[in-house]
């Protein structure tokens, strides 16, 4: 009878059959595929880990950021010891014929700038369990990442200017402006946009300057601004240096112009006698309600967000008045709430009968009752 088993083509001992499915496929050009050598020829060659001498990281010893290949990368360590754990567990290989693989680490910290990582491995190889020890330093390069580079050296490649037309910002759209570049910075980062950084923020006596470091945060915070509070956005370019190629680099300025009047606000329309106008929304044309009537007014496409007008007061400068009578749909009586004396003044329609006060606001135009929140 003749033996068809397999030999080690090294040391010539026979060499099982290692199949375990005797219908598995077999590659018919390669017919000696299945041919192996035997376990001690195997495991003299055997590598269980395969691991580098010393690993060298650079970290930013302002953010912690790890410099992998040619950029900065947030690793969220908080610690040397956790950068030196995930350096070692990206640097070390298994053999790829090991089963049932486990490991563990534990660090021995030898100075400011070193860590030794001892790692110990468990496996299963041809049926045979195999451990393996090994000991990785890894040295601790402190250095600065580009990002903390700039926030350090103020850089910056984008002005917004927050202003308003013919009046000074509120504190509500100072504030928001401040929020709003906080949250889009926040988002960029969370993508991994190491470049988004707010470099300063500054109010002046007419509005809010902001310096950030992108021309896409600076346009973001602009459009966002307009978007929630109406107005316009102007942007201008200026050449700051030029780049290796000879390409130009700009700074651009984002000059965010807020519309005059803003919801609360009551006006007085020029060339108009509907009466005055509560102001509801300076988004596109402004739109409000007539004090006089309850009726709602729109601007025309010409006059847009800025109708000629002059402010009367705001909605928070109304105060509470005494009604003596509903006289008829149009018209209330109220106590005057300086002199104390009954004057009959226009009764819109959003005015209950039944109300025994109304907020009222004196001003240049008259006595108006306003709504009771604002429109």
């Amino acid at each position: 009878m003749t033996d068809s088993r397999a030999f080690c083509p090294r040391c010539g001992d026979p060499v099982p059959d290692r199949r375990e499915d005797d219908d598995a496929a077999v590659d018919p050009l390669r017919p000696s595929a299945e041919v192996d050598l035997c376990d001690s020829c195997y495991f003299d060659d055997f590598e269980f880990i395969d691991a580098p001498d010393r690993i060298d990281v650079r970290v930013c010893a302002q953010c912690g950021a790890v410099h992998r290949g040619r950029r900065w990368v947030d690793v969220g360590a908080q610690d040397y010891t956790d950068v030196a754990i995930e350096e070692v567990s990206e640097a070390l290989a298994v053999h790829v014929d090991v089963d049932d693989v486990a490991w563990q680490v534990e660090p021995e910290e030898v100075g400011p700038n070193t860590v030794r990582m001892h790692s110990y491995f468990t496996g299963i190889v041809r049926g045979t369990p195999v451990e393996e020890q090994v000991m990785v330093p890894v040295k601790i390069a402190r250095q600065t990442c580009t990002r903390c580079g700039r926030i350090a050296g103020d850089y910056y490649a984008s002005i917004v200017q927050i202003r308003a037309e013919d009046r000074t910002p509120t504190t509500e759209e100072i504030e928001r402006a401040k929020v709003i570049a906080e949250d889009i910075v926040a988002d960029m980062e969370a993508t991994g946009d190491r470049n988004a950084f707010i470099t300063e923020t500054t109010e002046t006596d007419d509005g809010l300057n902001m310096r950030v470091s992108t021309n896409k945060i600076g346009k973001k915070i602009a459009n966002k601004m307009v978007e929630e509070f109406g107005g316009t956005v102007n942007d201008a370019e200026t050449l700051v240096t030029e780049d290796e190629d000879g390409n130009g680099v700009y700074r651009v300025t984002f000059a965010v112009r807020l519309p005059p009047y803003v919801p609360g606000d009551v006006i007085d329309l020029a060339y108009d006698d509907g009466g005055p106008v509560l102001v509801s929304s300076a988004h596109g044309n402004l739109k409000g309600i007539r004090l006089t009537t309850g009726e709602r007014y729109e601007a025309s496409y010409e006059e847009g967000n800025a109708p000629d007008a002059r402010k009367l007061g705001e909605h928070d400068d109304a105060v509470e008045t005494t009604v003596v009578t509903v006289e008829d749909e149009r018209s209330i009586q109220v106590l005057d709430p300086e002199t104390f004396q009954a004057k009959t003044i226009a009764r819109p329609d959003y005015v209950d009968p039944d109300t025994e006060t109304v907020p009222t606001l004196k001003s240049r135009a008259g006595l108006h009752v306003l709504p009771e929140n604002d429109a």
